[in-house]
């Protein structure tokens, strides 16, 4: 017997909706609950900082609009990736992509042009990555995964 996702088994299956965000339970289900306390704390391969703030954000906007703003983040990313990657910052720009509000994320690459102009590729990731790290203690995100 395959064991399956749990979330997935109970929304899609059970109440053939899209997830737990859609369903009439998610305040008081005790499951999607736990789940969401422990991503308050800790990360997997996905971060996990945001997690509250998606969900509120697809159910007042719906999941159109998230999307749009993920396309949004993964055009950021790429471009952090094309310029500033030194072969050892793509975690640490996915999380920033991730956790990072938009606008902060292109204020950021749009500085780090400004700083790293010229530079070697590993001056240009640590201009990058001290733009990122400063922004998120500002915020008070996280650029690290959380184990």
């Amino acid at each position: 017997m395959i064991v399956g996702c749990t979330f997935i088994n109970c929304a899609v299956k059970k109440k053939g909706i899209e997830f737990c965000w859609l369903c009439p339970e998610d305040k008081i289900c005790e499951k999607w609950r736990k789940h969401r306390e422990m991503g308050k704390l800790h990360d997997s391969f996905v971060c996990y900082q945001k997690l509250e703030d998606n969900i509120s954000f697809i159910q007042e906007h719906g999941i159109a609009e998230f999307k749009k703003l993920q396309k949004t983040r993964e055009r950021l990313l790429s471009e952090m990736l094309k310029e500033f990657n030194e072969g050892r910052s793509k975690s640490y720009c996915c999380i920033a992509a991730t956790v990072l509000e938009i606008e902060d994320l292109e204020k950021s690459l749009a500085e780090a042009r400004k700083q790293a102009n010229g530079l070697e590729p590993k001056e240009k990731a640590r201009t990058l990555h001290a733009i990122l790290d400063r922004v998120a203690n500002e915020k008070k995100c996280y650029l690290r995964l959380r184990k």
